[in-house]
C-alpha cells in the first residue's frame, strides 16, 4: 500500500538507489545481479551507520538499565504486594539515572520508514513503473536483474518457476535464522542481567516466535528479503561488538558496580604478541623501613649506675 505522504521518502530512497547503482555500473555490468545485489547491501548498511549514534544510545540505556538491576530488584522485594507503587518506584530509579527501557525501540522505528520506501520503489519496478524520479532504463534493469537466476522483484508466490522459488525460500530461511539470532543475542543479555525478571518467559516465548515472522517475507520481492538479511547480519555483528567492549557488569555484597575487563577484539585475538612486545611487569617499589633511635634509659644518659 502507498501512502501519498511518504512520497518525499520513497523518492529520496530511489534517487540514493540511482546514485549507488550508477557507482557499480563504472565497473560492473548496469544490469547484472550482482550490480544490484550491491545497490541494496550499500544502501542498507549506509542507513545503518546513519542510525548507529540511535543504536549507540539505545546500548548505553540497556547498560544502565544493567547497573540498576540490584536496586530493581530490591524495590521488586519491597513492593512485591504493591504493582502500582513498585513501577512508580523503578520508573522513577530509571529516570533519575538517565535509563530508557523504551530505548531499544528506537533503531527498529528508524528503520521502518526504509523498509516500507524500498518495500514500495521495488514493487514499483515489479510493476514497470517508472516513479519516484527513477527512469525507465533504470527500471527494466532492476526488473530483469537475476539474483542466482531469481528476478529481483519477485515473489515467492508470484514466481513462475519452481528454480525461482527455491531462490527465494532459500533467503527466506536465512532471513528467519538471522532474526532467531538477533533476537536470541539480545535476551540472552537481557535474561543474564535480570534472572529474576517477570518478562523473562514472554521473552523467551518471543525468541522462538520471531523467526516465525520472517516466513511473511513470502509476500515480500527478492529485493526486499536481501535487505533484510544484510541488515540482521549487521545488527548481529553490532551487538556482539557492544557486548565483547561492554561485559556484564559484576555487583559486591552491597550492590555496587565492579569494573569488569572487556574481551579482547577479533583484531586483538588474531594479532601475535611477541615476548619482546609483551612489557614486563613493573617490579614492586622496596619498602623503606625508618628506624627510630631506641630512647635511653635516665640512668644512661646521666652516665650514672645503679647500687
Amino acid at each position: 500500500m502507498e501512502l501519498s505522504w511518504l512520497n518525499w521518502l520513497y523518492t529520496a530512497v530511489a534517487q540514493v538507489i540511482t546514485w549507488i547503482h550508477q557507482v557499480y555500473s563504472t565497473f560492473l555490468d548496469p544490469n547484472s545481479g550482482l550490480t544490484w545485489a550491491l545497490t541494496i547491501v550499500t544502501l542498507t548498511v549506509c542507513m545503518r551507520i546513519l542510525i548507529f549514534p540511535l543504536f549507540l544510545k539505545q546500548m548505553r540505556s540497556s547498560r544502565k538499565m544493567q547497573e540498576l538491576a540490584p536496586k530493581v530488584q530490591e524495590l521488586r522485594k519491597r513492593y512485591k504486594n504493591d504493582k502500582q507503587r513498585m513501577n512508580q518506584e523503578v520508573m522513577a530509579l530509571y529516570q533519575g539515572a538517565g535509563a530508557n527501557p523504551l530505548g531499544g525501540c528506537l533503531p527498529v522505528v528508524a528503520q521502518f520508514p526504509i523498509f516500507i520506501s524500498m518495500f514500495t520503489v521495488l514493487r514499483a519496478i515489479a510493476a514497470d513503473q517508472a516513479k519516484f524520479g527513477m527512469s525507465q532504463e533504470l527500471v527494466d534493469s532492476a526488473k530483469h536483474a537475476l539474483i542466482i537466476n531469481a528476478p529481483l522483484p519477485a515473489t515467492f508466490f508470484e514466481a513462475p518457476d519452481i528454480a525461482q522459488k527455491v531462490v527465494i525460500g532459500f533467503f527466506v530461511a536465512i532471513s528467519s535464522l538471522t532474526t532467531f539470532l538477533t533476537v536470541r543475542q539480545s535476551v540472552t543479555r537481557s535474561m543474564a542481567q535480570m534472572p529474576d525478571n517477570p518478562m523473562a518467559q514472554q521473552q523467551k516465548i518471543l525468541m522462538y516466535i520471531s523467526p516465525l515472522f520472517a516466513f511473511f517475507s513470502l509476500n515480500f520481492p527478492l529485493g526486499l528479503i536481501l535487505y533484510w538479511v544484510t541488515t540482521n547480519l549487521w545488527t548481529l555483528g553490532q551487538q556482539h561488538w557492544f557486548y565483547s567492549r561492554h561485559p556484564m557488569p559484576q555487583f559486591d555484597a552491597k550492590g555496587n558496580a565492579i569494573p569488569v575487563k572487556a574481551k579482547p577484539g577479533l583484531v586483538a585475538k588474531m594479532r601475535k604478541t611477541t615476548p619482546e612486545e609483551e612489557a614486563p611487569p613493573a617490579p614492586p617499589e622496596p619498602k623503606i623501613v625508618r628506624q627510630q633511635p631506641s630512647r635511653q634509659s635516665r640512668s644512661k644518659r646521666t652516665g650514672s649506675k645503679k647500687s
